[in-house]
């Protein structure tokens, strides 16, 4: 009988963010190896086709661990929800293990380089097992298979396609700061709401009307729930993640929002009509997020609008939600 992942949280995540592979991206957008510690031979060539040439430097590093990326912190403490003891035990008597959490690499790398991937996610104890490596075609359209709960990617192209098919998907930045760890024993992930957890419904109001149109329209409507945005089903699953319960690992929620009073009872009272609870709530009123976040030490943050999540990169590991108004089809 054919395995499935039923019932697990499932995280598919390209090879650039989850480790620091920026030096050899450089190789493969330039189409140039770094210099080599003897000089080539006279009338030797320059370059050779940058797939080739990445190809080879991914290979010449096989046994060298790539460096942790922006989305490692968060991989590595959901994996940890695979450790706990009762389902160590389980294991140990010969059961066959119910995992919580399974990453997959999902990766425009080559097989070759698909290699090098594997050996550093061993090299850090990453228990992941699976990985579809395309060499440049479009990877996103393997999630519908795995039933990915979250798609994470620096491809702004595959994220656009990840959300279009309803998969919660964001685009690393690679530049991030990395997450803190002062937390080893809690995941924390922070979640803007209007066209993030929530649909752009209201937003579209305060791009259309203003800011006093906005809160207008938001205490009108503040018993009504918000539709639903691309990243609820991701927090369903999380909270079914945290009712599960471990000994080892917790989950922290946040939600750090531009809105304020009156705006913010809708939003509560949405997550209120979900069953869905968060640790925190932040309305920041249009102040930037970046320090608030920083305070907050997510290992992950997921806005839909490129100000704030520069504005979080420079504290917190962020990616780009590319949804709703503000991200109109280019």
């Amino acid at each position: 009988m054919a395995e499935n992942l039923d019932g697990q949280l499932v995280v598919a995540i390209s090879s650039r963010a989850l480790f620091d592979f920026e030096e050899e991206n450089q190789v493969f957008e330039t189409g140039l190896a770094p210099e080599p510690a003897t000089p080539a031979a006279p009338g030797a060539p320059l370059g050779v086709k940058k797939d080739a040439a990445y190809m080879q430097l991914q290979l010449d590093r096989l046994d060298v661990p790539a460096k942790p990326g922006v989305a490692f912190s968060l991989v590595k403490k959901l994996l940890a929800f695979n450790e706990v003891p009762e389902l160590l035990n389980e294991a140990a008597s010969g059961a066959a293990p119910r995992k919580r959490v399974e990453v997959v690499i999902l990766s425009r790398n080559d097989p070759v380089s698909g290699m090098r991937v594997f050996r550093s996610a061993q090299h850090y104890g990453l228990a992941i097992q699976r990985g579809t490596f395309t060499r440049g075609a479009a990877p996103w359209r393997y999630l519908k298979p795995l039933h990915a709960n979250l798609f994470l990617s620096t491809h702004l192209s595959d994220v656009r396609a990840a959300l279009e098919a309803n998969v919660p998907a964001a685009q690393v930045y690679p530049q991030s700061a990395h997450a803190s760890d002062a937390h080893p024993n809690e995941v924390r992930i922070a979640f803007d709401g209007d066209a993030v957890l929530f649909s752009d419904e209201a937003e579209a109001v305060f791009q259309a009307q203003g800011l006093s149109a906005f809160q207008a329209h938001e205490r009108d409507k503040a018993a009504q729930p918000l539709l639903a945005g691309p990243f609820k089903p991701l927090l369903e699953a999380l909270q079914r993640l945290q009712q599960a319960g471990t000994s080892r690992m917790r989950l922290r929620t946040a939600l750090v929002t531009a809105r304020s009073a009156p705006a913010h009872e809708r939003a509560i009272r949405t997550l209120m009509n979900w069953n869905i609870e968060i640790d925190e709530a932040m309305f920041l009123g249009g102040l930037a997020k970046g320090e608030f976040l920083r305070e907050f030490e997510p290992d992950f943050f997921f806005d839909d609008q490129t100000g704030h999540v520069n504005s979080a990169a420079r504290h917190v590991p962020a990616g780009h939600v590319v949804s709703g108004i503000s991200n109109p089809l280019r």
